[in-house]
């Protein structure tokens, strides 16, 4: 089958192909977040601390509200998060310099050995994941991924992809 037909086939899957896409992502999820649970087990943290760890590692000086619209939680939620980062020494937050009102996080260095530890293991399960798929399937992957955030969240991804902020 050429790679032509091979694509117009994709663009007419059934129910059953759809419905084993979506239970493959709910259990490749599973696999994706079992290392950091585990490592996480025991303590007060969670996924949300893990994932608010990821993305202020990732923009360092990321005011409040941009972590708020990445994360896509209610304010108080991301203010239980933070509270407990903040107190437990894994993140400090700063004054902002042109709008004081503003708030810029920053990992600590206790902040930043523990988002490494959890995503350390996250990137060994995705590379080996990556490897086995080939650059190809990677690819495609990435574009799928891409198709499915809403037009917002492709914009907020691609910033962050770019480095910015």
């Amino acid at each position: 089958m050429s790679d032509t037909q091979l694509g117009d086939n994709l663009l007419f899957l059934t129910d059953e192909q759809l419905r084993q896409g979506i239970e493959a992502m709910f259990f490749a999820y599973r696999g994706f977040t079992a290392a950091p649970d585990q490592l996480l087990e025991g303590t007060e943290y969670g996924r949300a601390h893990h994932r608010a760890l990821h993305f202020i590692a990732r923009v360092p000086g990321m005011k409040v509200s941009r972590l708020l619209t990445i994360l896509g939680v209610t304010k108080q939620s991301l203010n239980r998060v933070l509270r407990s980062l903040i107190d437990d020494g894994l993140v400090e937050s700063r004054v902002g310099l042109a709008d004081k009102r503003e708030r810029n996080l920053y990992l600590t260095e206790k902040g930043s050995a523990l988002e490494a530890e959890l995503s350390e293991s996250q990137r060994k399960w995705v590379r080996s994941a990556y490897r086995k798929a080939g650059p190809e399937a990677v690819a495609g992957f990435r574009q799928v991924l891409e198709a499915m955030m809403d037009g917002e969240m492709r914009r907020v991804y691609g910033t962050l992809r770019d480095g910015g902020t």
